[in-house]
């Protein structure tokens, strides 16, 4: 005796990630910051739906992290005080330009930030969900 059997389709989330991209920008609230830069680091994981991209092979079912790339470099280019705001601006401009990511994780990395001590770097990290 046999029962029916109906398939759900499980969606699995899966990850990209862009580990430690160095980027010399000029973010800070001291005026020396935003004349002279520093180097930072930035590591980003976005979560989707790559199911498709498993089995056609194409570029467009995916997320293009050539793109990501890019707009962590613009964002990052544009003067902040607070790497809360510039870390915010990247997971803002990932989740409006890209619709197929279900969610955004970004840290900003100040190397060797100016705070009168021995630190190798302070971060931030900022979290979004469609």
């Amino acid at each position: 005796m046999y029962g029916i059997c109906t398939f759900t389709k499980i969606v699995e989330m899966s990850t990209i990630r862009l580990k430690n991209i160095k980027i010399y920008a000029f973010h800070g609230c001291m005026m020396e910051e935003g004349q002279i830069g520093s180097d930072y680091l930035v590591n980003l994981k976005v979560r989707a739906d790559l199911n498709k991209a498993q089995v056609s092979d194409e570029l467009h079912d995916t997320v293009d992290y050539v793109l990501l790339n890019k707009i962590v470099k613009e964002e990052m280019a544009i003067r902040s005080k607070l790497l809360e705001h510039v870390g915010k601006r990247i997971v803002d401009r990932i989740l409006a330009s890209i619709s197929m990511v279900s969610s955004v994780a970004v840290t900003v990395s100040k190397v060797n930030p100016p705070i009168g001590g021995d630190v190798s770097e302070v971060s931030v990290t900022i979290v979004a969900k469609r």
